[in-house]
């Protein structure tokens, strides 16, 4: 049946390749489209074939060329999944149902390549239903059919394919079964034409990161891939979690770190574990955002990423919240027994691209106030369903990230100088972190202030300790889940945490923000701004958006203070700081994270430090709200922000009786036992 559905498509998309019915701009668009669709179908079949495989490097490259070049930046502007240009030639109305379509057309790709018939032939449906739409008005009626009906077809499309590629989505990252990606890695790694077999845009990048990696010795290799498996055991180890109740790990990463990567599979298996590795998703059915949470190649055009982070806009109400949440408990239930044995995420970050000017266009498709208040409510239920079947007590996560070859000339510097950074002597900083977090107990609160324009004024309350000996408010961060070490955080007492948090220049989730300002007062945001736009109001937007996810406002969920002055000095020397994911950034002096706390939905593990003392800053006024049974205890979200230490005037520590402790003064670490943190800084001739 699916096979049968599949071949009247492509043959319906073979005819409007030649129709003359629709004429101008609405007859481009389609015949353009179809064109796309019948050559992915014509590569779906090569593939179902296994023809890809006799393809010569060359003859693959070409492919990936034509099947990602319409959005690419020298052609985005005459895409019609641009919304600048699809609305210029349809008009607001008919012009973002029409780059909406050719968004969601693209992920046939991905359907394409891992030969799911259904998915395929779905998207395709939806192109030839709007189609047919188009027509039967131009016969019957003269004229175009009207944009509420588009955005019905549309609002059906979503609604009934919801449930399955929810299903699909869980049984990805649940089964080790769903293989595709594994196969691939556990194949012939020799030849750069693997990489091409994933269906993943392809760039140089992606091919000299595998070369590279290629010619490093076994050795380094295998030092990479156990600091990774390494760190997501001891997450399980010092997280007070028995990592033997589970089954599977899912791996998430960029191409190109193949060889690593079955390397890291290997070691996961000793541990018991088998691997899901699972693609980003691609279409709005699978919930696409900004961020690609999976394995993705390189990323075609991040300004056609963010004009497509909100399409689920055009159709979404409080009636597809709740298909949604339906079929997200259909799907837990099915797999209800992969859920339990979960292991959580592995994941491989990459760094180097340089940083996207991106823009805000009005014609792009946006959340209305109420779609955006449904989207917060959506996602406070679905983390609360996932951990009802995944538990937050149970399960871990590790992260570690490399940088790629477009970091520019001395990659081979910087890649050499990350691995070091990863493996640094964890003894070493576990023990001045020690001193550190011992003469942070002694408080009742933090002061940090900025210097050379930073702004930054904020008091940080914290936890009362009621036995000191037994007791701690800080966890100290070696190399287990945050991969490299450097660390000491807390969740903060809310009431009373109040002031200014400000840092000139900062990179949130790969996206810009200059001079941006928090304003805290009992723990909660209550004004933000930026310089990145002209306006207050465009600013406002931008956090609200990207840093606040929607929400009125959210609580400052971490306060942390890093110690690893050897990646801050290799981000200086080499000019990489707006290129550093927070992953590495965040140890790079103290950090602020807004939203939810570190111990989101795992607050009731007692968690010890390596001293034995048990971490009790674990909750806050808003995660206590979960014992109430509230739906806003968590927010869904957490976003650090960090302040370089040459923007540090001041961490100090003030006890009960007003004592003041220094910690960091001017960018130093200034406690007896940590001189070593302030070598590199030294070395570098820095502060």
């Amino acid at each position: 049946m699916m096979e049968e559905r599949f071949i009247l498509a492509k043959e319906r998309l073979e005819e409007i390749v030649s129709d003359k019915l629709l004429s101008g701009e609405y007859g481009k668009f389609f015949k353009k489209t179809a064109v796309f669709l019948k050559m992915v179908c014509d590569l779906y079949q090569e593939i179902s074939r296994g023809q890809l495989k006799e393809w010569s490097l060359e003859e693959l490259k070409q492919c990936n060329d034509r099947l990602y070049e319409d959005i690419l930046p020298g052609n985005y502007n005459s895409s019609y999944a641009n919304p600048e240009y699809a609305v210029s030639c349809f008009g607001e109305d008919y012009g973002k149902v029409i780059c909406f379509l050719a968004a969601e057309q693209r992920s046939v790709i991905p359907a394409a390549f891992e030969k799911q018939l259904d998915a395929l032939n779905i998207r395709l449906e939806l192109f030839l239903e709007i189609y047919g739409s188009f027509c039967c008005e131009q016969e019957e009626c003269g004229k175009l059919p009207s944009v509420e009906a588009l955005r019905e077809i549309v609002y059906y499309y979503v609604s009934d394919y919801t449930r399955d590629a929810f299903d699909r989505k869980l049984y990805d990252m649940l089964e080790p079964a769903s293989d595709f990606a594994l196969r691939i890695i556990e194949g012939d790694l020799s030849d750069p034409r693997y990489l091409y077999y994933f269906g993943e845009y392809v760039t140089e990048n992606e091919i000299a990161t595998w070369r590279y990696l290629n010619r490093l010795d076994q050795e380094t290799l295998k030092k990479m891939a156990d600091t990774y498996t390494e760190g997501y055991r001891i997450g399980f180890q010092v997280g007070n979690k028995d990592i033997s109740k589970k089954k599977t790990v899912n791996i998430r990463y960029c191409l190109g770190f193949e060889p690593m990567i079955r390397l890291a599979v290997e070691n996961f298996r000793r541990m018991g574990l088998e691997p899901s590795i699972y693609r980003a998703a691609s279409s709005v059915l699978q919930g696409k955002g900004l961020s690609r949470i999976g394995y993705y190649g390189a990323i075609p055009n991040k300004q056609y990423d963010f004009d497509h982070k909100d399409d689920q806009a055009l159709v979404l109400d409080k009636k597809l919240i709740q298909v949604r949440m339906e079929a997200w408990k259909e799907a837990y239930e099915k797999y209800r027994e992969q859920a339990a044995v979960f292991g959580g995420p592995a994941v491989v970050e990459v760094f180097g691209e340089a940083p996207a000017d991106l823009k805000e266009k009005a014609q792009a498709i946006h959340m209305t106030e109420a779609q955006q208040k449904l989207t917060v409510e959506y996602m406070s239920a679905a983390g609360e369903l996932q951990n009802q079947y995944i538990k937050g007590e149970e399960r871990s996560f590790t992260i570690i990230a490399f940088p790629t070859p477009e970091i520019g000339k001395d990659f081979e510097e910087i890649f050499d100088q990350v691995v070091k950074i990863n493996t640094l002597d964890y003894k070493l900083y576990q023990r001045m972190q020690q001193i550190i977090i011992d003469t942070l107990d002694q408080g009742s609160y933090v002061i940090i202030k900025g210097m050379r324009g930073n702004r930054t004024n904020m008091k940080v309350m914290l936890h009362q300790l009621s036995d000191r000996k037994k007791q701690t408010n800080f966890e100290n961060c070696v190399a287990d889940v945050n991969i490299p070490v450097g660390e000491v955080f807390t969740s903060p007492v809310l009431t009373g945490t109040e002031g200014i948090l400000h840092v000139s220049r900062v990179f949130l989730n790969e996206l810009e923000y200059k001079d941006i300002t928090l304003t805290f007062k009992d723990g909660m945001v209550v004004d933000y701004n930026c310089a990145n736009h002209d306006s207050p109001e465009e600013n406002k937007k931008y956090i609200r958006d990207n840093v606040l996810f929607h929400h009125e406002s959210l609580p400052l969920g971490e306060f942390a203070i890093g110690t690893n002055t050897t990646a801050f000095v290799a981000a200086r020397k080499y000019s990489i700081e707006d290129k550093l994911p927070i992953l590495i950034a965040e140890k790079t002096g103290p950090h602020f994270a807004v939203g939810d706390t570190c111990y989101s939905h795992a607050e009731e593990v007692v968690v010890y430090n390596p001293d034995g003392k048990e971490i009790i800053a674990k909750d806050n006024e808003c995660s206590l709200k979960r014992k109430q049974g509230d739906g806003s205890a968590y927010f869904n979200c957490h976003t650090d922000i960090t302040i370089p230490y040459d923007e540090l005037g001041e961490v100090s520590v003030v006890t009960g009786d007003e004592k003041v402790i220094p910690v960091i003064t001017e960018g130093r670490f200034v406690l007896p036992g940590c001189e070593e943190l302030n070598l590199p800084l030294d070395k570098a001739g820095i502060l």
